[in-house]
């Protein structure tokens, strides 16, 4: 009997660690006692009077609390002229929510003692060596003049968008130019660039700030794509599927989409000056069908499409502070870093981690818990993840450029979420 005992006391400690150390996202099986579902439908409420005031065309919202998906629905349609619903399974371009993906590839190799935090960019990409920095510029002919800076790019400044850098089609004039004087571009969509080229093109350019200085959104997370690509010794497309999609059973994720699910990704729209919708023309700078074109420049900060499931199931690993279905990705540790203050004020009262901005309690007004990390994408994708609450919240549409209630949406369903929390 004594015996009896021992074991069955030994098998519920095995079974209570197991779904504190890695929770696996799951449907839920039964209704959780921490949720009020009346109070949930209310974000049923809120999309659908979006899209019945035509001012969305379609979305996917999913909602995992302690594990449990406790709302997973898509609204609206998928496209205008076929009428067909929007999926919840529908593939979403998430443009710079590839980001984070790309900064747990690099702190992967980072635990694996290639990569330190403090290293000079220049050991892998040679060109960003002494980087310059930008002094002067005549609008006229894009000319410019420049300072040396004082001191090197690292790692870290890139994870932090500390780096100095700029952005291609969305940073400043000033850089906009510059890099299209030299086919830089902001890599989303890309097909004719060679990453490796481009990235070494990229050194010999002036920064915009001084590294270290300044938060300034920027092509960093791109050029921590390269690194991956140079450390690794594979193409950025082949590291995320081995080391981050496979394990995860992130199985619908991707630069370069499979032939069998083209018909799964979403249409993209745009809106004109009255507000009516239309599907985003070719002649855009950015083509609509990228994902289902086969590519060989991998964008790090914004070329992956994915479902809401499976940006879920990322954010879950990170919730459990690296580990997820029996797969330890990175220590936890690692993950408190990420996930932590790294810029001190120079966001104000921001603040951004290694690949994310971070809710503080600065910001009084964020429904949010302070310690939530998020960021969206270009194409209207949004994604919270909140370890007081153990909580996931993910809404998911496609538009270019965002419509003018975009903002106003994500605050709204970021309340209808909290709301139903009891």
């Amino acid at each position: 009997m004594l015996a009896l005992k021992k074991n069955l006391i030994l098998f519920l400690f095995c079974l209570v660690s197991v779904v504190v150390q890695a929770q696996v996202i799951q449907p839920a099986a039964k209704p959780s006692l921490k949720v009020n579902y009346e109070r949930l439908k209310r974000i049923d409420n809120l999309i659908n009077d979006y899209v019945q005031q035509k001012k969305l065309v379609g979305a996917v919202t999913l909602v995992v609390k302690d594990g449990q998906v406790i709302q997973y629905q898509g609204y609206g349609l998928d496209d205008l002229d076929t009428k067909k619903p929007m999926a919840k399974d529908g593939i979403f371009r998430i443009a710079s929510q590839t980001k984070a993906i790309t900064s747990v590839g690099i702190m992967l190799l980072m635990e694996e003692g290639k990569i330190l935090l403090s290293d000079p960019l220049y050991k892998f990409i040679p060109s960003f060596k002494k980087p310059s920095v930008l002094a002067k510029f005549n609008e006229k002919d894009s000319s410019y003049t420049t300072v040396p800076a004082k001191r090197d790019i690292t790692i870290k400044d890139l994870l932090t968008h500390t780096s100095g850098l700029g952005y291609a089609t969305i940073g400043s004039p000033a850089m906009q130019a510059i890099y299209a004087k030299n086919n830089i571009t902001a890599g989303v969509g890309e097909m004719k660039n060679n990453l490796g080229d481009a990235m070494t093109r990229l050194g010999a350019l002036p920064l915009e700030y001084q590294p270290g200085e300044r938060w300034n959104y920027s092509l960093s997370t791109d050029v921590l794509g390269r690194v991956i690509e140079v450390v690794s010794g594979m193409d950025l497309e082949t590291f995320f599927q081995k080391r981050i999609f496979a394990p995860l059973g992130m199985k619908d994720s991707y630069f370069n989409l499979p032939a069998e699910k083209h018909s799964r990704l979403t249409v993209i729209y745009t809106q004109d000056s009255l507000g009516k919708f239309f599907k985003l023309p070719e002649s855009f700078n950015v083509s609509a069908d990228f994902p289902n074109q086969k590519k060989t420049y991998f964008s790090g900060g914004g070329g992956l499409s994915s479902t809401a499931y499976d940006y879920a199931i990322f954010l879950q690993m990170l919730l459990n502070k690296g580990k997820y279905n029996g797969v330890t990705l990175l220590s936890p540790r690692t993950v408190e870093m990420m996930t932590s203050n790294q810029i001190g004020k120079l966001w104000g009262d921001g603040a951004f981690g290694l690949g994310f901005g971070i809710t503080t309690a600065a910001k009084a007004d964020d429904y949010a818990s302070v310690g939530t990390f998020s960021w969206g994408g270009a194409f209207a994708t949004a994604y919270w993840a909140d370890p007081k609450e153990n909580l996931i919240y993910l809404l998911m549409t496609q538009q270019l450029p965002s419509s003018a209630h975009w903002g106003e949406m994500q605050e709204k369903f970021k309340v209808a979420v909290y709301q139903a929390l009891k």
